[in-house]
């Protein structure tokens, strides 16, 4: 057996066993990874996956078994890599960083900067997506540190730990008649058209949970990802805006024509979490950029959570 077949097997479970999309991935030939399976297999003694025909239709119970196995094999064969890179290359390498567009947008920009000051041989990939894409592709080790507000707390192979506190804001055209407003009520903005957050980024789940309590259906006229996008389609008079309100730091009425009014008190207090895949090697200046995120993330701190062992209630949701 070799990592080759231990790739494939990853790959094939990765791909919804598609093998004709896990050939693409892995920029080799279906016959190949098919050939390099079976003789996994062979070599075993246990299916490892259920077949019809040639299609592979599920995972074996003993296959579950072997995925776990293989799971383990590639993780440590990543940090084989890191710790290489660790003791040869100093303070040289790459970081990647897993994060979804208002983090890359409104939180990263100044922690990246200060990391490239403190460690300018550092290369940093930026991979953007959904708070499910960040988690995946933490446990893919296509990215080495996540940074997120839902979806990273829910994985049993994640360590997350809170990075900071965040609550939503109210944006509106200053001649709008909500804008002298001191404290907004659910009934008022459940009487206007709003525009926000599509319902799996930036908290939108606390938002909707909010108005069912209150017995109230919100009126979405349109929904995105991008807070810039949201502020754009205000100042248009598409609707009232819903802000993360880290979108709105250092923005001047007067030079943006809106207003800006606090919600906490409606919608709550959002955490954004940074998280690392369970029992990867961490190189230096992934804990340096750690605590550029948050004065919380020490590195002691982040080694005992990595250090614990257990699913969702430890290290994998861990608390301050």
């Amino acid at each position: 057996m070799n990592l080759h077949q231990f790739r494939f097997v990853q790959e094939a479970v990765r791909r919804n066993l598609n093998l004709t999309e896990t050939a693409k991935a892995l920029y080799t030939s279906q016959p190949g990874i098919s050939k390099a399976i079976l003789e996994l297999e062979e070599e075993l003694g246990v299916d490892i996956f259920a077949r019809h025909g040639k299609r592979l239709k599920r995972v074996t119970e003993p296959g579950q078994l072997v995925l776990q196995s293989i799971e383990i094999i590639m993780r440590e064969v990543a940090n084989l890599k890191r710790i290489g890179d660790e003791f040869s290359k100093q303070d040289a390498g790459t970081l990647s960083i897993a994060t979804t567009h208002s983090q890359a947008r409104y939180v990263l920009p100044e922690p990246v900067a200060q990391l490239r000051r403190q460690f300018p041989k550092v290369q940093v990939q930026m991979h953007q997506g959904t708070p499910g894409d960040v988690a995946r592709m933490l446990i893919d080790d296509v990215a080495e540190i996540g940074l997120a507000t839902e979806a990273l707390a829910d994985h049993p192979n994640l360590v997350s730990l809170p990075c900071y506190d965040w609550e939503h804001v109210i944006v509106v055209p200053a001649e709008h008649k909500l804008a002298g407003m001191e404290r907004l009520t659910l009934e008022q903005l459940a009487a206007e058209p709003l525009v926000t957050y599509h319902p799996t980024f930036s908290g939108r789940t606390r938002i909707d949970t909010a108005f069912a309590r209150a017995r109230l259906k919100p009126n979405i006229a349109l929904e995105a990802i991008d807070a810039d996008v949201i502020k754009t389609y205000v100042k248009l008079g598409m609707g009232v805006g819903v802000v993360a309100e880290m979108a709105v730091r250092g923005d001047a009425p007067e030079a943006t024509g809106l207003v800006v009014l606090r919600a906490g008190h409606l919608f709550g207090t959002n955490t954004s979490r940074v998280a690392f895949k369970r029992g990867a090697y961490l190189r230096h200046f992934v804990y340096a950029f750690a605590g550029l995120l948050s004065d919380r993330l020490t590195r002691p701190m982040i080694e005992r959570a990595m250090a614990e062992r257990g699913g969702a209630d430890a290290a994998s949701n861990y608390e301050l």
